[in-house]
């Protein structure tokens, strides 16, 4: 299986470099091939801007949707979007590895998302029409592939439960797992989270691999999480709200989780 992983600390000695090097070499143990896009290492551009382009369509305004539509129409992407974008198409599974902060992902991860999800490569595809509103959430260019999320989290487990303090840890999750993984096509598998952090010593550490081992080892073989397509019929086209006959009275994040 092709595997990339894209990963997003700045220090190769913290507890993720070493995470990540683990998960590269169990990986690759297994027989798999592995691409690394170590986002710091790299020093990823993390904003938008003209230069993503190497022929702007308008000199006098710039219009973030247009210009990448442009550019990803024409081959005219910078080369670091287009080599990233070849990665994605490679990869059979993706891995986004990053710490959890200020409740979401580094700037420079996001960044990547932001310039790499060109419109008419991850968004802005498919037929609009009163039966399907664009290939997205379950279809799409990354239809077909699996993703999932190893995460690192300071906090007690426990801060993250239903009543914790920092909300559900799927709560939290959600805009990634949902918004930027399943919209362009991804299956969607459950995270591995780590938590407590500063507390992870020598035994901690075994037994988290042991556990992302037993993960790794089943990634083709792992069940994604259930969320509704968006063109199956649980939604009304095209104000895609959930159909009133489908969990009444029940609103939230879960709502868009099948059975």
């Amino acid at each position: 299986m092709n595997i990339l992983l894209v990963y997003a600390h700045p220090e190769p000695k913290s507890l993720n470099g070493s995470i990540k090097n683990f998960t590269v070499k169990r990986l690759e143990d297994s027989g798999h091939r592995v691409q690394v896009s170590d986002l710091y290492a790299m020093k990823w551009k993390t904003t938008i801007d003209a230069s993503d382009s190497r022929e702007p369509l308008d000199s006098q305004r710039f219009d973030p949707y247009l210009e990448s539509q442009h550019a990803f129409a024409n081959g005219l992407q910078s080369q670091d979007i287009a080599a990233e974008q070849d990665k994605l198409r490679w990869a059979d599974t993706v891995i986004l590895q990053f710490p959890l902060w200020w409740f979401s992902m580094p700037a420079i991860l996001k960044g990547w998302i932001e310039r790499v999800y060109a419109s008419g490569f991850a968004y802005g595809v498919g037929e609009h029409s009163d039966r399907h509103w664009g290939d997205r959430y379950g279809e799409g260019t990354l239809a077909g592939k699996r993703a999932m999320l190893v995460v690192t989290a300071g906090g007690w487990e426990s801060h993250y439960k239903p009543r914790g303090i920092n909300g559900p840890i799927d709560d939290l999750l959600f805009p990634i797992q949902h918004g930027i993984l399943y919209y362009p096509g991804f299956d969607v598998l459950p995270p591995f989270v780590v938590y407590q952090t500063h507390k992870v010593d020598e035994a901690g550490f075994n037994q988290l691999t042991e556990r992302l081992g037993e993960r790794l080892d089943t990634l083709s073989l792992t069940p994604p999480i259930a969320y509704r397509q968006q063109n199956a019929g649980d939604y009304a086209i095209p104000e895609l709200v959930l159909r009133p006959d489908i969990l009444p009275g029940k609103t939230g994040f879960s709502v868009h989780i099948g059975d």
